[in-house]
């Protein structure tokens, strides 16, 4: 009776060891998920209708169900700007479908305005170009730091048809010279 008893013992030791990881063991595929600054969405479209003279970081005011969303990549943010109100700057146009997962008591809603964070003398500076110097603000990334999401700012004029094209011309004859180099050397 006492064999089968401790076989049983540890049977079920074995069980519970193998069930209880170390936390170290168990984080591993969420941290390299979380940290690292790995791209969620790009907006390659900004880059090509404006001229971005200078990039800066924002962090973003997400809901729960947002974060989840933006981890199984399921954003679009293609036609979004920032806007400034009351002294505070709001991304407008961002889409974040919810997953079908999402709690019955959370009503999603895909288009709301998110609040931009950023600090107070970034935010005056970008005010001044806005309305002075008419510049519009661009979202041209969206990505993850140290586990929040994180959104690159441009801030952009507009180009015109012209630019484009000439734009358009540089990168193919960009292209052009790589192929023939590798082709001759």
């Amino acid at each position: 009776m006492t064999t089968s008893l401790q076989s049983l013992n540890t049977d079920r030791s074995q069980t519970l060891s193998a069930q209880v990881r170390p936390r170290s063991e168990t984080m591993t595929n969420k941290t390299s998920n979380k940290g690292g600054g790995s791209t969620i969405a790009l907006n390659k479209r900004a880059r090509h209708e404006y001229h971005i003279d200078e990039r800066l970081e924002a962090g973003l005011v997400l809901q729960g169900w947002e974060v989840k969303s933006l981890r199984a990549g399921r954003i679009n943010f293609g036609d979004s700007y920032a806007v400034v109100n009351r002294g505070e700057l709001f991304l407008f146009g961002a889409q974040i479908q919810p997953l079908p997962t999402v709690s019955t008591h959370v009503v999603a809603e895909p288009m709301r305005t998110r609040k931009l964070l950023l600090k107070r003398d970034e935010i005056d500076r970008l005010i001044g170009a806005v309305e002075r110097k008419g510049y519009t603000l661009v979202p041209t990334a969206m990505y993850w730091k140290e586990g929040r999401a994180k959104v690159e700012i441009g801030l952009a004029k507009g180009k015109q048809m012209h630019d484009k094209r000439h734009a358009e011309k540089e990168r193919d004859w960009e292209r052009e010279k790589q192929r023939l180099l590798r082709h001759a050397g």
